[in-house]
């Protein structure tokens, strides 16, 4: 049976204390009991996590990869994340800072059903990044959110995104709206010929969320905003893999925060936004942008950047979407940065444009085509 790893980054005064709390973590995420009680055979020849490589990255640092059955995984995507950081993840000194898959999980979660691939044909453009403005304030209503999103896509934009806040408040309820944006987004593709993804943020109780997804694809929603941090890895991953709705999903960076910002413990940016992520289904990961108000660095979102698009990853390459400080003047900047495979998120800054929203998107998309053909 196929055996997937995990790299750890574990702090620790020596390699004999870095590889007793290696062999701790083997014991933590399979079995849970003292090693001098683990059955013999089945239990201790295959459940039981191994020590496979460890070693010094740096002064009172260690990295070590441990495997783990698949049978440990079970089906659940829930319970291979269980396993790749669950009782650890509460410990202090301990960053998860690679996972490889194998194929038996592979075989299971095969990760995107589109890529990126799959949303430039949908979307229509084939090369270069693609725009996608985010409908906001919360507080307006629904007529008012479908008027600002009529007129990014009439504009070009590539997705029409809604912001994570706006889920289903009385201001502009999550039936309402849907219709009334993905009318506003068809009317415009009957003006200009070209259609815009309409993605609604997913909102609802969770004895909801099944009608709600529903619904919004019946009514015209082309893809869907997660919040996995929020709602969880699991429901991403089943409506993602889901044939039965069969439309793309963007995961949404809130609450994940402090999986990441800590350099001693959690998650390595580009593991939880990237390979996770591609993992769970996600087609788009969204992310802090550098010089926006988060402050990620450009080693980060490089990090995460690589790690959705890279061929190599599990399944099929996803789009990274670095959100924040996003403008005309920075398009060149980013299309280095991050090259022609990414979306570009643009949020409060068009707000200021008023009814002239469609022409911030226009020069937006002049600028990045722009940059990406120096």
């Amino acid at each position: 049976m196929s055996r997937f790893r995990v790299t750890y980054r574990i702090f620790a005064a020596s390699l004999a204390e870095a590889r007793a709390r290696a062999e701790a973590i083997a014991l933590e995420q399979t079995v849970e009991i003292p090693r001098d009680v683990v059955p013999a055979g089945y239990i201790e020849d295959t459940i039981l996590g191994r020590i496979e490589e460890i070693g010094r990255e740096g002064d009172s640092q260690f990295r070590a990869t441990l495997s783990y059955s698949s049978d440990s995984a079970g089906s659940e995507f829930t319970q291979f994340l269980n396993v790749v950081f669950g009782n650890s993840s509460i410990q202090r000194g301990l960053r998860v800072m690679g996972v490889d898959p194998g194929e038996a999980i592979l075989a299971r979660h095969k990760g995107a059903r589109f890529g990126i691939e799959g949303l430039r044909r949908l979307c229509g453009r084939a090369q270069g990044g693609l725009i996608a403005p985010v409908i906001k304030p919360q507080g307006l209503g629904a007529d008012a959110l479908a008027e600002i999103s009529y007129r990014s896509a009439l504009a070009g934009a590539d997705i029409v995104k809604e912001d994570h806040g706006i889920t289903d408040q009385h201001m502009a309820p999550f039936r309402e709206r849907v219709v009334k944006i993905a009318a506003g987004v068809a009317r415009a593709a009957e003006e200009t010929g070209r259609r815009a993804l309409y993605f609604p943020s997913v909102a609802g109780h969770p004895w909801e969320i099944r009608d709600n997804l529903r619904f919004a694809r019946d009514a015209g929603a082309d893809g869907f905003l997660i919040m996995p941090g929020l709602l969880g890895f699991g429901l991403m991953h089943a409506i993602a893999s889901d044939p039965d709705l069969s439309l793309p999903v963007m995961a949404h960076p809130s609450f994940l925060g402090p999986y990441v910002l800590s350099p001693d413990t959690g998650i390595d940016h580009g593991v939880l936004f990237g390979t996770l992520q591609r993992l769970a289904g996600a087609d788009i990961s969204v992310f802090p942008n550098v010089g926006g108000r988060f402050g990620f660095t450009v080693a980060q979102c490089q990090a995460i950047a690589e790690a959705c698009s890279d061929p190599m990853g599990p399944g099929v390459p996803i789009l990274p979407s670095p959100g924040g400080g996003m403008s005309v003047e920075r398009a060149g900047e980013m299309a280095r940065m991050y090259g022609s495979d990414v979306v570009y998120l643009l949020g409060g800054s068009l707000l200021r444009l008023g009814a002239q929203i469609g022409d911030g998107i226009t020069a937006m998309r002049r600028a990045v085509d722009a940059a990406g053909a120096q």
